[in-house]
């Protein structure tokens, strides 16, 4: 499962200032707290949780702790934390006659701290991984790390001093900073204890994922994806919410297209906004999903006049990619996500995302009070082709790939979610699924999980929705998660899209989503 670079170096963008100071307008305000550790710990064999890894408590008082060549502890901050580091060290002993030589290693789970950077061989830049080395010549001092970190447990190791001193380390702390607004207490939790966990991790994942923008992950990538930003939107307004973090993300992305006016799969913030050069079909078009959701929770006048221009053009150079009988036609570097796995051809999904946004662009057209003709009739030939041509009727599931001999898990669940058939028959496509599909294999992201979780719902399979949504993020929490993970895969602890789990993410945005599940299809009648 690897995904490749685009590198479209010869793409120009154009800046709208007047997006773009909108966008500024929007920044929202930053919410500091101090965290200091609960406890040092110890690694320690565990085959319980994450690839057998855990942490046992140790009583240790580190102000009366000095530490040689050699010598290391781990302190746990007893939850995910975003931020910058700061302790005090100073020295005791003879006088100081050499460099303190510091590493500190800095992880989200247990597992991380078990592999050593050295041994990396994966694809991403081993700048990611979340390790320090510090000489100081001068004791005391208040070390104060200047880069963020997205951590639970820090690690801190004397390379080495001198044999005539030792260093003790005092005050250890993180700065955390996050935009959620903290509205969260009003909303309804789940009376089912498993549940209720589920929410709460979900939660957490998405709160520490709100800075100035809706990040997809605080320890790597740092940035703004659209397709995380739809679902972390459609989370928040179900708890944290945000309108105005929305709005920003929005402008950001519509402030920066190309000279053809296409939307980038992501945006950088830092140290100015900047659009990156990776294009995907499906994330342009769920900017129009974006808006859409948006407006229903927070009806803006302002916000459709100024991004419904840009919502048209994503549609209007999609459907260029449609033929004269429906059929999409996707082009090789304008690829489909759907997900990270590249196991399974993805047209069909791709198709069924394209009669998602589009149905989502006709209500943005209607709010507008614009002519809806011409995209209602692309839609019928979409729908058409798609009831005609992809579903098999005999084994009453959606065929993908060239020969369309393949049946796989993400065709059937973006067509239920793009609603092509009616409930009844959703019901069905969804039975027949789980049936001929299920146990999910060959997916390995909470991204994807999240779309067959929802389609299950959708389909009224509420008890086959709860399983799925315990059997996998409860399976995370299992394995000892306090944020959602990136990446997992039930039957590999140690799968990585990467090459190796020290680069992978344990806290990601598109895993926040049982928020947004639990709230709308379990407790949406439940009183605070």
């Amino acid at each position: 499962m690897t995904f490749k670079f685009q590198i479209n170096d010869e793409i120009r963008f154009r800046h709208d200032r007047q997006l773009l100071d909108k966008a500024e307008a929007f920044r929202p305000k930053m919410h500091p707290v101090v965290r200091k550790p609960v406890r040092a710990v110890e690694l320690t064999k565990n085959e319980s949780l994450l690839e057998g890894w855990g942490m046992a408590e140790i009583h240790a008082d580190m102000e009366k702790m000095a530490f040689s060549k050699g010598q290391s502890i781990i302190l746990d901050f007893g939850r995910h934390c975003t931020g910058r580091f700061s302790m005090d060290i100073r020295s005791v002993g003879s006088p100081m006659d050499a460099p303190l030589y510091l590493r500190l290693r800095f992880a989200e789970v247990p597992a991380e701290l078990a592999h050593e950077s050295e041994e990396y061989d994966g694809w991403l830049s081993r700048s990611w991984i979340q390790e320090e080395f510090i000489h100081l010549d001068v004791l005391p001092v208040r070390l104060e790390l200047p880069r963020r970190y997205a951590f639970r447990y820090v690690e801190l190791t004397v390379i080495d001093t001198s044999p005539k001193w030792a260093a003790v380390f005092t005050n250890p702390e993180v700065l955390c900073a996050s935009s959620a607004p903290g509205n969260a207490e009003t909303v309804p939790v789940p009376e089912d204890p498993e549940l209720a966990r589920i929410y709460e991790v979900g939660l957490h994942t998405l709160q520490e994922c709100m800075t100035d923008v809706f990040e997809d992950g605080p320890k790597r990538d740092r940035r703004l994806w659209l397709g995380d930003l739809r679902l972390q939107a459609l989370a928040s307004y179900a708890s944290e919410d945000n309108p105005d973090l929305v709005k920003r993300c929005l402008y950001l992305f519509a402030g920066m297209t190309s000279e053809e006016g296409e939307i980038s799969a992501n945006v950088f913030t830092q140290p100015s906004p900047q659009p990156d050069d990776t294009f995907l079909f499906d994330y342009s078009l769920f900017f129009a999903s974006v808006l859409h959701d948006f407006l229903q929770q927070h009806p803006d006048e302002m916000v459709l006049e100024d991004l419904y221009p840009v919502a048209k053009k994503q549609m209007d150079l999609a459907l260029q990619q449609v033929d004269e009988e429906g059929r999409l036609h996707l082009q090789k570097d304008r690829p489909v996500f759907v997900d990270w796995s590249q196991e399974f051809a993805k047209d069909t999904a791709g198709q069924a995302i394209m009669i998602y946004t589009l149905k989502h662009f006709i209500e943005l057209t209607r709010m507008k009070r614009e002519d809806t003709a011409p995209y209602v009739k692309q839609l019928e030939k979409l729908e058409n082709d798609a009831r005609n041509r992809l579903y098999d009727p005999e084994k009453k599931l959606f065929r993908a790939g060239e020969e369309g001999t393949e049946y796989n898990i993400a065709s059937q669940v973006w067509m239920v979610l793009a609603g092509v058939f009616g409930q009844m028959k959703n019901r069905e496509i969804m039975t027949e699924a789980i049936q001929q599909l299920f146990p999910v294999k060959g997916i390995a992201t909470p991204y994807m999980y999240h779309h067959v979780t929802e389609a299950l719902f959708q389909a009224g399979l509420k008890q086959e929705a709860v399983g799925l949504m315990k059997a996998y993020w409860g399976k995370m929490i299992e394995l000892g998660a306090d944020t959602y993970w990136e990446a997992f895969d039930p039957d590999q602890q140690d799968y990585s899209p990467y090459g190796s789990p020290i680069i992978s993410s344990y806290c990601h945005a598109w895993s926040c989503t049982p928020v947004y599940l639990i709230h709308k299809y379990l407790l949406a009648d439940q009183p605070a």
